[in-house]
């Protein structure tokens, strides 16, 4: 398994038998600079969104009509791609299990909210947040957590789902800071890796992983604070 981060919570996770984008915020995003779409979306097979705001949704539309690829989103989220022409979608809910062909995603729950605001400035929800939790066939699960803050059932989602790896938000204001995300890591979990994204995409937000490092020293967690474009191989 190869996970690049491409900057902010967007993924590129591919497997012996799927090429997965988690919430692809590209052409907008200032981490994104210097990155290619075209390479990055490349072979794509599935498209995993969490919630509906724009800088996790993103470039889907556009990325699912060139690329062909099968889009996993809430079923209101779904419902309103679907509006804008897309064809090939699987829907679910909080709680919910998706097999998509070589690997499961299964709805968690997040603390957070989830719209999109059209062109007459109306704001319409889009179900609710969630974090993805992805089970392979033969390679380490990943528990994409979304935009959420830290919550006692995280220990609930550990128990059911033992993730190998993390996808963790760090980036405060909107999400957990970095000490409260290293808690709930430590608290809650029992990730072999963990990778903090979410920061230093917009000025008001975190710029660095060092709280969220400083936060797991000591931990039998190995966080891994990826340069956007970078790659792990697990």
């Amino acid at each position: 398994m190869k996970i690049t981060w491409l900057g902010h919570s967007a993924f590129r996770i591919e497997t012996g038998k799927a090429t997965i984008l988690l919430d692809p915020f590209l052409s907008h995003n200032a981490s994104f600079s210097g990155q290619d779409i075209k390479d990055v979306s490349a072979g794509v097979t599935h498209i995993l969104l969490t919630h509906g705001h724009g800088d996790h949704v993103g470039d889907t539309v556009a990325l699912a009509k060139e690329t062909g690829a099968v889009v996993l989103a809430n079923a209101d989220l779904a419902a309103w791609l679907g509006s804008k022409g897309l064809d090939r979608l699987e829907m679910g809910n909080t709680g919910g299990t998706i097999a998509l062909g070589s690997f499961s995603a299964t709805f968690t729950n997040a603390l957070h909210s989830s719209a999109q605001i059209t062109e007459d400035g109306v704001s319409h929800a889009l179900g609710n947040a969630n974090g993805l939790m992805l089970h392979f066939d033969d390679e380490a699960s990943i528990l994409a957590m979304g935009d959420t803050d830290i919550f006692a059932d995280m220990a609930l989602i550990n128990e059911l789902h033992q993730p190998d790896i993390g996808l963790v938000p760090i980036g405060d204001r909107f999400t957990m800071g970095g000490a409260v995300a290293a808690l709930a890591c430590r608290r809650y979990f029992n990730f072999k890796t963990a990778i903090p994204c979410h920061f230093g995409t917009f000025p008001i937000i975190e710029q660095t992983a060092d709280k969220f490092v400083a936060g797991m020293e000591g931990s039998k967690t190995e966080v891994k604070a990826l340069k956007p474009a970078a790659s792990l191989s697990i």
